[in-house]
């Protein structure tokens, strides 16, 4: 087969796995279980605590005793084995540590496999520039088939959904030992201290003013990252409590209508070159901020009908400019104003603050939030107030962001790193 084929088909299914359940947890939780808010939030935090902890662990594994490939496997199969046990679990405590479980073999992976993806394609002569972007493209799509799998068959509510992501996850654990080998690289100098090993000499940036604000502002942002993940399929499924929309598409395609946001994703990843050059790193981040505002404020007068149906399709386009511009921009920032010692390290550290320290804070955060001032004593949420909280929140970090932060646009920046 293909070598190309190959590494899509791992992409393809690395993020499948992760679709099958991570939007529509929230209508199996709330509307299947009736468990709360605050508890569904500190379930979120699993995603935190394990790119923080896994990623370095599971690098510095594969760099010193086992070949890629196969630690890739035996993650995903522990991985799909775990979630087997979520649909049995009946209080909202064990559910927590079942999924944290699933999560520390999980989250590493998704660094191992753009790990694999690399070292196979540069031993082969392949240019990574040109070759892995349409590859990886293909992980999005995973996950976007997932969604429409799980809402199709009708599970969005039910613990099936972690079934489908489970058996996925092992025949992709079986699958990655077919792949070429990827041994140990052996990187890591035996003579390194243990914080140049867990990438931890990056924290030295924050001495830097500047660089410690970005960090901050990374984590502020990383809090907002996950509560669409979090919220939004069940803030459409509520919409059915309401008769006028029951029998909605909206409310029983729910899942469909929010993979527009995935699909928003991919095309806008192609529109990142054009606003870069144009625009400047810190410009880019600020039209995610203000994205975010518009994502989170458009749910807030979004309906399943008429002009209100078009406020909810509108936000999910908007979620792709949303979170590419952050994510891709907010790397570029720190690959060009870091020394190439530690960049890797700084790279890791800008993801442990947003998918980690952030995306914690903000589950937490938002679900103590909900549960205390948005909750009615029936259970519903006040879905309206709760999307005008978030809005108001990414539009402040906005305007933060706008006066505090100083950069200076360099094309020939964004030219060297290009090339």
């Amino acid at each position: 087969m293909n070598l190309k084929l190959r590494l899509t088909i791992l992409s393809f299914l690395q993020f499948f796995v992760w679709g099958a359940w991570l939007i529509t947890i929230s209508v199996y939780w709330f509307g299947t279980k009736q468990w709360g808010s605050e508890d569904f939030g500190k379930v979120f935090t699993t995603l935190g605590i394990a790119s923080i902890i896994m990623p370095a662990l599971t690098g510095i594994i594969a760099d010193r005793w086992i070949n890629a490939e196969k630690l890739f496997g035996i993650l995903h199969i522990l991985y799909g084995i775990t979630l087997c046990f979520l649909p049995t679990v009946t209080t909202a405590d064990n559910f927590f540590w079942v999924m944290l479980l699933a999560m520390m073999f999980y989250m590493p992976t998704i660094s191992l496999s753009n790990s694999i993806a690399y070292y196979i394609l540069k031993n082969n002569n392949y240019d990574v520039v040109k070759v892995f972007p349409p590859i990886r493209v293909w992980g999005t799509i995973g996950f976007i088939v997932a969604m429409w799998i799980t809402n199709l068959t009708g599970n969005k509510a039910s613990g099936n959904q972690f079934y489908i992501a489970a058996v996925i996850a092992i025949i992709l654990g079986i699958y990655a030992f077919t792949l070429p080998k990827c041994p140990p690289q052996n990187l890591i100098p035996e003579k390194a201290s243990l914080s140049e090993k867990l990438g931890l000499n990056a924290f030295s940036l924050f001495k830097d003013y500047k660089m410690a604000l970005f960090f901050f502002f990374s984590m502020f942002l990383g809090a907002a990252l996950q509560l669409t993940n979090m919220y939004g399929d069940i803030f459409l499924s509520d919409f059915g409590k309401i008769p006028e929309y029951k029998n909605s598409f909206v409310v029983e395609r729910s899942t469909l209508i929010l993979s527009i946001s995935q699909i928003s994703e991919t095309l806008f990843i192609l529109a990142i070159p054009f606003f870069l050059s144009r625009y400047g790193i810190k410009n880019v981040m600020l039209l995610s901020m203000f994205a975010w505002v518009l994502r989170f404020g458009l749910f807030a007068y979004g309906v399943p009908v008429g002009i209100g149906l078009g406020l909810i399709v509108l936000s999910c386009i908007i979620y792709g400019m949303a979170f590419d511009f952050f994510n891709i921009s907010g790397s570029l920032f720190v690959e060009t104003t870091t020394d190439y010692k530690i960049r890797s390290s700084a790279q890791g550290l800008f993801m442990m603050m947003t998918n980690g320290f952030g995306a914690i804070a903000g589950s937490l955060a938002s679900g103590w939030m909900i549960q205390k001032y948005f909750t009615l004593t029936n259970g519903d949420k006040m879905w309206h107030e709760i999307w005008l909280v978030f809005a108001g929140y990414a539009l402040v970090i906005a305007v933060l962001f706008a006066v505090m932060f100083k950069h200076e646009h360099k094309p020939e920046e964004i030219a060297a790193v290009n090339h």
